[in-house]
């Protein structure tokens, strides 16, 4: 039975004037953090995480797998929407994850085509997914600041990438830039399969205006979430479970200067499995 993860982390959005600061230091975080528990690590940071790599690497990641194999898959960088073109959302919007190339080349990541990537897979084999980017909202939103604190939202805008002519329209007939879904996923979120036993560990809620936050904690940036969530791995007993490791999450999130939800979404099976065994 192989252990084998994926770890992106994307800072530079080119053209997007959207750039993050803490992405990259995620991925070789969360890297260095599966090694040590006896995983494979490939990693996709800033100009190699384009659209095609990152659906190369996942068909590979995933492809390969037979049963019994566990996967983890991590995530650091921006979330967004756009218009759904097959008809299969209710508020008309694809989530979706930002590629590195996403305004140069005009193309997301949707969660229709991360959910069929996923649904390839062989039986038995077990996928952990971990977001630390947002599901939905805009930036309109900022949390108060304590000293040493950035407090950006990973969430990237439409109308930062899409040109005009793409956007959906609002209520007055004007492009919607900024618009917000009735509600929303994550596109791992669409991706996750309870009847495969799969968990989703993400850094915020689902739905509007729920955030995860770019962070600087000690001098170093990092995704709030992943600081948070890495630390609690590290004083987790031997044995612990994923459960243990929620709660061990919210001891630090939400807070004053984060005020975003850990979530961790699975069977209860699933929740009382071993961490990354």
């Amino acid at each position: 039975m192989a252990k084998n993860a994926l770890c992106i982390g994307i800072n530079n959005y080119p053209g997007t004037h959207m750039d993050l600061q803490g992405c990259v230091n995620d991925a070789n975080d969360w890297a260095a953090a599966l090694g040590e528990r006896g995983f494979k690590v490939a990693k996709l940071l800033d100009d190699q995480a384009t659209k095609a790599a990152m659906v190369k690497a996942m068909n590979d990641l995933i492809g390969k797998a037979s049963k019994g194999d566990s996967l983890v898959i991590t995530f650091s960088g921006h979330g967004t929407y756009q218009p759904d073109e097959d008809g299969d959302e209710v508020d008309g919007l694809d989530e979706a994850l930002c590629p590195y190339d996403l305004q140069t080349k005009g193309e997301a990541l949707i969660d229709d085509e991360i959910r069929a990537i996923f649904g390839a897979r062989k039986a038995g084999v077990r996928i952990v997914l971990i977001s630390d980017s947002c599901h939905s909202g805009t930036v309109t939103r900022a949390a108060k600041a304590e000293k040493d604190a950035d407090t950006r939202p990973r969430f990237m805008p439409m109308g930062n990438w899409l040109p005009t002519k793409l956007l959906p329209k609002d209520r007055a007939g004007k492009p919607a830039a900024t618009m917000v879904a009735p509600s929303g996923t994550s596109p791992l979120m669409s991706a996750y399969s309870n009847k495969l036993g799969d968990l989703l560990l993400s850094g915020c809620k689902e739905g509007p205006n729920n955030y995860s936050y770019d962070a600087r904690i000690a001098g170093r940036f990092n995704g709030a979430f992943t600081y948070y969530a890495l630390k609690a791995l590290k004083a987790l007993k031997e044995g612990a479970t994923y459960a243990d490791w929620h709660k061990g999450i919210v001891k630090y999130l939400p807070s004053a200067s984060y005020p975003q939800s850990p979530q961790l979404v699975g069977s209860l099976g699933a929740r009382k499995g071993k961490v990354l065994e």
